[in-house]
């Protein structure tokens, strides 16, 4: 089976097998206070130039998202988001769950506006509603999309006139990085909090909370203990953000490098096929539709993401690629279109 699920479906690179196997008998301290841990947060604040940030290591994109903003935001504040946002769409109400707010607004490509901050906060005006307090955007977005760097400090300048936190999930931040469009630097210089996504590029597990804003610092670990996010064996998440972020994190972009490059095969083979895409999406995450006949005639051989049905017959659905995708495995989908639909009808 080659799956296209998601870029989560392989375990880890080898490279952070090998640093787990080799540390596996150290007997570290509990709770990232190991030294590993410490190690990997001094090189991620080297690295984004803020030697006064905060590095917290989590297991996960949805315990980070709910720690987090619970953290961030008083009892009657709440969080804008792009409709198709995470923390709206795949949390199971997390946020909710920690009796902050969703303000979803739809964005036709997943990228939040200032316009649409504005909106929301239009749609707000007294004590007798939350209060927007932060705001959240994925980078890259859950449609695949990417904020540029002036997207970016759009939002920043909205933030700052109307006194909103901007919170970045980097889920997939391997993948907007790689591209060239905007850097680690910029993302911490832009944002008061974000995190680096391990899961989905290369750990077998992890995520990397960066707080640059200082107001927002202290107690954090005492929330995160509180919420279930503080890891026992925390050693294991600094050893693999050591080896990823080594050598100013050349394994995190070539992972993330890796996975656009086999999106881009893919990408030109669908083009080439005729296949229609849902959105324009210049990272690893693919938004295409095709005939249900030729979707069921991939299932045996090929697994992805169904998403909606398309009208006529046809189905949207993702394909994503990962820091493991080969090349032969995405010439045998395009080999198997090409079987399943002689003519190229698609």
């Amino acid at each position: 089976m080659i799956r296209f699920t998601s870029d989560y479906c392989e375990g880890a690179h080898p490279t952070l097998l090998a640093a787990l196997a080799d540390t596996n008998l150290e007997g570290n301290p509990g709770y990232g206070t190991d030294d590993h841990c410490q190690a990997a947060a001094r090189m991620l604040c080297r690295l984004i130039g803020r030697p006064d940030a905060q590095v917290h290591f989590l297991t996960g994109g949805t315990q980070t998202n709910q720690t987090a903003i619970a953290a961030f935001l008083r009892p009657h504040e709440a969080a804008i988001c792009a409709a198709s946002g995470h923390i709206n769409v795949h949390e199971t109400g997390a946020i909710e769950a920690t009796g902050h707010k969703c303000l979803a607004i739809y964005c036709p490509d997943g990228k939040l506006t200032p316009g649409a901050v504005q909106a929301v906060l239009d749609a707000h005006t007294d004590e007798h509603m939350v209060k927007p307090k932060l705001v959240y955007i994925s980078q890259t977005t859950e449609v695949g999309t990417v904020y540029s760097l002036e997207e970016l400090r759009a939002l920043r300048r909205i933030c700052d006139e109307k006194g909103l936190y901007l919170y970045l999930d980097g889920a997939r931040l391997a993948s907007a990085l790689a591209l060239g469009s905007i850097s680690l630097t910029a993302v911490a210089s832009l944002t008061d909090a974000f995190y680096i996504g391990g899961t989905k590029n290369g750990a077998l597990f992890g995520e990397a909370l960066v707080i640059c804003n200082p107001a927002l610092q202290p107690d954090f670990r005492y929330l995160i203990k509180q919420r279930g996010g503080m890891l026992a064996k925390g050693w294991l998440l600094g050893v693999q953000f050591e080896k990823l972020f080594e050598n100013g994190g050349a394994l995190y972009l070539e992972l993330g490098r890796h996975a656009n490059e086999a999106a881009a095969r893919l990408r030109e083979g669908l083009k080439a096929r005729g296949v229609l895409f849902d959105v324009d999406s210049p990272s690893n995450q693919l938004f295409v539709q095709l005939p249900e006949s030729v979707l069921e005639g991939l299932q045996p051989d090929f697994a992805w993401t169904d998403m909606k049905p398309a009208g006529a017959g046809r189905r949207s659905i993702r394909l994503v690629t990962s820091w493991a995708t080969t090349q032969e495995q995405v010439d045998a989908f395009l080999a198997a279109l090409d079987r399943l639909s002689p003519s190229g009808q698609f």
